[in-house]
C-alpha cells in the first residue's frame, strides 16, 4: 500500500460527485485514503459524502461522512468538530467546492454574483477559518485548494462571476501560504482545465458539451478526476514539503495556448 499520507488525517469539503462517476471531490478523497490518511468526507449532499466514505471504507480504509454547505459558517465548524472528535486532529485541508456561473457582467443578478463569490472564495474563507486555528497550534498543516485556468486566463465563454472569484481563491491561497509560513503551514492551489468527469458526463447527456473539445487540450484529451487528485496528493504530502503558495495548473498545458473555446 502506498503511504505518502500515512498517519495524516484529511478533510475534504465537496467530497461527494456530481454525478454517477468520479469527480475531482470525490477521486481526491480515495486518493489520500489509498496513500495512507484518515479522511473527513464532507459534502452538501450527505448521501454523496457517504457514498465516498463508503469507497473508502470497501477499500480498508477510514472514512467519515458529515454533511455541511460550505456558504454556513456553523456547519463547516461543526464539520471540523466532528472531524477532529473522530480522528484527533486534521492535517489536511482540501477545498474542491465550486459553483460555476456563466454570463457577464450585463448577464449576471445579483443572485448569481453572490452565490459564485460566497461559494467560490467564501467556502475557503470559512473551512480556512475553522481548520487554521488546530493547525496553528500543532505547528503544521497542509491546505488544497481547487481554483481553475479561468482564474488566469479568458476561456472563450463569458463566466465574470466565476472567473473573479477563482482568481480570488488563487491570491487567497497565497496569502494564507504567506501569513503562516512560519507556523508550519503550507497552502497550494490547482487550477484545472478541461476535464471529463462526472460533472461532464451529466452535461453530454444535456446536450450541452462538445466532445470536439479533446482538440483544444495541447496534449489532445481533456484530463481525469484522477489528475487532480495525483496533484492534490503530491501538494498535500511531505514530498512537496519545500512548496507553497503555488498555483499550480493541471490543464494539459491549455493555459499556455489557450485556444477559445467559442
Amino acid at each position: 500500500m502506498p503511504e505518502r499520507l500515512l498517519g495524516k488525517v484529511a478533510i475534504v469539503f465537496g467530497a461527494g460527485s456530481a454525478g454517477t462517476g468520479w469527480g475531482n471531490g470525490k477521486a481526491v478523497a480515495v486518493a489520500y485514503a489509498r496513500e495512507g490518511a484518515r479522511v473527513v468526507c464532507v459534502d452538501r449532499v450527505r448521501a454523496a459524502a457517504e457514498e465516498t466514505a463508503q469507497i473508502i471504507a470497501e477499500e480498508g480504509n477510514d472514512a467519515e461522512a458529515l454533511a455541511a454547505d460550505v456558504t454556513d459558517y456553523e456547519a463547516v465548524a461543526q464539520s471540523v468538530t466532528a472531524g477532529e472528535r473522530r480522528f484527533g486532529r486534521l492535517d489536511i485541508l482540501h477545498n474542491n467546492v465550486g459553483q460555476p456561473e456563466a454570463g457577464g457582467p450585463e448577464d449576471l443578478d445579483e443572485g448569481g454574483w453572490r452565490r459564485a463569490i460566497e461559494t467560490n472564495v467564501g467556502g475557503v474563507w470559512r473551512t480556512c477559518r475553522a481548520v487554521l486555528p488546530g493547525m496553528r497550534a500543532r505547528r503544521q498543516g497542509a491546505v488544497v485548494n481547487i481554483s481553475s485556468v479561468a482564474s488566469i486566463r479568458w476561456t472563450g465563454a463569458p463566466a465574470f462571476a466565476y472567473a473573479a472569484a477563482k482568481a480570488a481563491v488563487n491570491q487567497a491561497t497565497m496569502a494564507v501560504a504567506m501569513q503562516y509560513a512560519r507556523d508550519g503551514i503550507r497552502a497550494n492551489a490547482i487550477l484545472p482545465g478541461l476535464l471529463d468527469t462526472s460533472l461532464t458526463d451529466e452535461c453530454r447527456s444535456a446536450g450541452t458539451v462538445d466532445a470536439g473539445r479533446d482538440r483544444l487540450v495541447p496534449l489532445g484529451r481533456r484530463g481525469e478526476a484522477w489528475d487532480i487528485a495525483h496533484a492534490a496528493v503530491f501538494l498535500a504530502s511531505d514530498e512537496a514539503r519545500f512548496i507553497t503558495g503555488i498555483c499550480l495548473p493541471v490543464d494539459g498545458g491549455q493555459s499556455c495556448s489557450m485556444v477559445a473555446l467559442a
